[in-house]
């Protein structure tokens, strides 16, 4: 025994070392059969081999458990496609000239189709359809999705592969055999999508040559052996059914390799235990379709016997699986009972606190699970405050377990707008999500996105803010917070790119910096009604005649109204006592949201001052023309107490804000914050008027600077 399995070994060993050689002979012989006639005992040969080569190859499809294990096969399938063709034109050589191609061809035309070369023309054509519409479309479909899917994927996969190597993870042995996995992968979905294309051009192809056979050999038959119709048809047709039955069904065969090599993408052994895995895991359908089988058996006029033994069997089967089922829980509730531990496979225990303290944090990117019922449904129209979406290259920097901080990064840009804008950010939930660039994130607030950019974890973001002439080596991008033109340079290259004055950061600093500007933008749709309740019921344990007074005056959703419009113009509300004092002072006078939102900036003249006015303490701004301030009061229909509406032409309206545009660009190019100042019957007009076309403008009024601060005006609006 131990002597065969030698030979066999030594004889694959040869044939390896001889293999080159085999396929240029291969070749050769493709291009021989198309100009050489050959004799009808080789046609037969290679015939047979034609059809073993198709068997053998599909077999081999099942037992393959990666794409990769076969990344041979788009070659192999333009060696065997070009092959078939050679074999067409030397059969329809001999079929035309001698009306002998060969044993096999004629065992086809007569044993297999019964000698009628009319059945035989419709199987040839069913074959053919077949072929074309359904397995060669849809296994080229899934080659295009591939590929494409893998390509998109290959800079996240690099990334990956980088991050685990910087990390200790993995050597620089195991990093190189992952990166031509990689590129292998990405090169075979790549040539089995172009590869899907020889296959419906060989269906097409054998189409068009049985054709031009049928036509031939009627002409030949007919006008030079003088046959009758009927009697050339019957020659030559069936001879060419059965070449086309001949090349068709390796054709098939081959097409349908190709359909399961690319649709076995996930799995996970061969095709036979997955199926049986799949059809065997849930007793229940099994059970009811052993009922509805034992239906038909009954029904009068259907075969009995065969409904009634497949009923059976698929009842056995589901018996056998729930019976498994039932053993293998006991084991489980066994093993639990006895203090074991979680099994391979277990997932950790999910974190049950947020970055800060608050509970519900952002924790690693989660799954939600498959709803089981109406009620877990419900719950999926839950829409986040605030959520934030990932690629899975990005995952390094925000996983613990990988050394990613950014977790403690967003509980500290909590903290931040708690003290910088007095407002409570919500938990911010983190998810991954395959359905974007591995190395692209979308913000979103309440379901909406609010801001997308792209991370190269592994690269630093530099920036240049101006006079630097010289360039650095990296990747063109835009800085997604504020859109600045910027650059991802590799890490040799910080230090140079400091010297040289670019502004240089690291991607989780991008992102948490992305994440600050969202939250000032969208502070105030943060903002809930039942937040306000919390801020209302905080205060009223210090100062609770104050929000006794403001409740008597204005509602809940009232006050939200104004704190939104606080926050809207990036005016902190942490002071809320003195904010709920004026409302509660002018809330009896009117209910108007816009005037009190005026009046309770009015009391937080000092900490708008604050914010303005540069180091030196003096506020630098540039004064809107009385006669803009007297066009914009005549425009104005009613006042703020009761309702107001402009009434003012859209020409004028768009000279006004272009004029208050150029002066804050001039304020801009003097690096100088860029505030209007105006008089306060117009303020919150002219802000709503040009809030939508200049962006981060502050726009005060004179009765929101406080006593003895210096104002230095930069000029007039004109």
């Amino acid at each position: 025994m131990a002597e065969a399995a030698g030979s066999v070994s030594s004889i694959k060993k040869t044939i390896q070392n001889y293999s080159d050689i085999g396929v240029a002979l291969l070749m050769i012989l493709v291009i021989v059969m198309m100009v050489i006639p050959l004799p009808t005992w080789l046609i037969d040969i290679f015939l047979s081999f034609n059809i073993t080569l198709g068997v053998v190859t599909l077999l081999v499809t099942f037992y393959v458990k990666r794409a990769l294990d076969l990344s041979i096969f788009p070659t192999l399938l333009l060696i065997a496609t070009l092959f078939r063709l050679s074999l067409n034109v030397s059969t329809t050589r001999l079929i035309l000239l001698t009306g002998n191609p060969g044993q096999l061809i004629e065992a086809f035309g007569n044993f297999v189709v019964g000698g009628d070369y009319v059945v035989g023309i419709i199987m040839f054509l069913i074959l053919v359809i077949i072929q074309m519409m359904v397995i060669t479309k849809g296994a080229e479909r899934v080659s295009e999705v591939a590929a494409r899917f893998t390509l998109d994927a290959m800079p996240g996969k690099q990334m990956s592969i980088d991050a685990d190597l910087n990390s200790g993870t993995i050597d620089e042995q195991g990093a190189k055999q992952r990166r031509m996995e990689v590129q292998k992968e990405a090169d075979f979905y790549g040539a089995m999508d172009g590869a899907s294309k020889f296959v419906k051009g060989d269906a097409i192809a054998g189409l068009i040559i049985t054709t031009i056979n049928i036509i031939g050999g009627l002409s030949l038959g007919v006008f030079r052996q003088g046959l009758e119709l009927g009697a050339a048809a019957q020659k030559y047709s069936l001879l060419t059914v059965g070449d086309g039955l001949v090349g068709q069904i390796p054709s098939l065969l081959m097409s349908t390799a190709m359909g399961v090599i690319v649709t076995r993408a996930a799995a996970s052994s061969e095709l036979g235990p997955d199926l049986i895995a799949a059809f065997t895991k849930y007793p229940r359908p099994l059970y009811i379709g052993s009922g509805m089988l034992f239906a038909l058996a009954i029904i009068p006029g259907l075969p009995t016997v065969p409904f009634m033994f497949l009923g059976l069997l698929t009842g056995l089967m589901g018996y056998s699986v729930s019976r498994e089922a039932a053993v293998q829980a006991i084991t489980a509730e066994e093993h639990a009972a006895g203090g074991a531990g979680p099994g391979p496979g277990a997932a950790p225990a999910a974190p049950a606190a947020a970055p800060g303290g608050a509970p519900g944090a952002p924790g690693a990117p989660e799954e939600k699970p498959a709803p089981a019922s109406p009620e877990d449904v419900m719950k999926l129209l839950t829409v986040e405050p605030m959520e934030a979406e990932i690629g899975y290259a990005i995952i390094p920097l925000i996983d613990p377990a990988q050394g990613g901080d950014m977790l403690d990064r967003i509980g500290t840009i909590r903290k931040q707008m708690a003290v910088e804008m007095g407002i409570v950010v919500p938990p911010i939930r983190i998810r991954d999500n395959i359905q974007i660039k591995p190395t692209e994130y979308i913000l979103r607030v309440k379901g909406a996105e609010a801001g997308r950019g792209e991370l190269l974890p592994d690269h630093y973001l530099a920036m240049n803010t101006g006079g630097v002439e010289e360039e650095l080596i990296g990747v063109p991008t835009k800085e997604p917070a504020f859109g600045l033109p910027a650059l991802w340079i590799a890490p040799d290259l910080r230090d140079k790119a400091e010297a040289m004055g670019y502004t240089v950061v690291d991607a989780p600093s991008v992102l948490a910096t992305h994440l600050s500007e969202v939250i000032r933008k969208n502070g105030a749709e943060l903002l809930t009604r039942q937040e306000v309740q919390k801020l209302t019921d905080m205060v009223k344990e210090s100062a609770p005649a104050v929000v006794e007074e403001l409740l008597a005056s204005l509602s809940l959703g009232e006050i939200q109204k104004v704190l939104q419009n606080l926050i809207r113009e990036q005016v902190p509300i942490r002071d809320l006592v003195t904010i709920f004092e004026a409302l509660a002072d002018y809330g009896k006078m009117s209910r108007s949201v816009d005037f009190l939102t005026e009046r309770a900036r009015e009391s937080l003249s000092r900490l708008i001052s604050l914010k303005i006015q540069g180091p030196d303490g003096v506020i630098t701004a540039a004064t809107l023309s009385p006669n803009w301030e007297q066009k914009i009061m005549a425009g104005v229909d009613g006042d703020l107490t009761r309702g107001w509406q402009l009434n003012m032409d859209p020409r004028e309206v768009q000279k006004m804000i272009a004029a208050i545009s150029r002066a804050m660009d001039d304020m801009a190019v003097k690096n100088l914050p860029p505030v209007l100042l105006v008089h306060p019957d117009v303020r919150l007009i002219v802000r709503r008027l040009i809030e939508g076309a200049i962006a981060n403008i502050f726009v005060v009024s004179y009765n929101e600077i406080v006593h003895g601060v210096q104002i230095k005006t930069v000029g007039m609006v004109e």
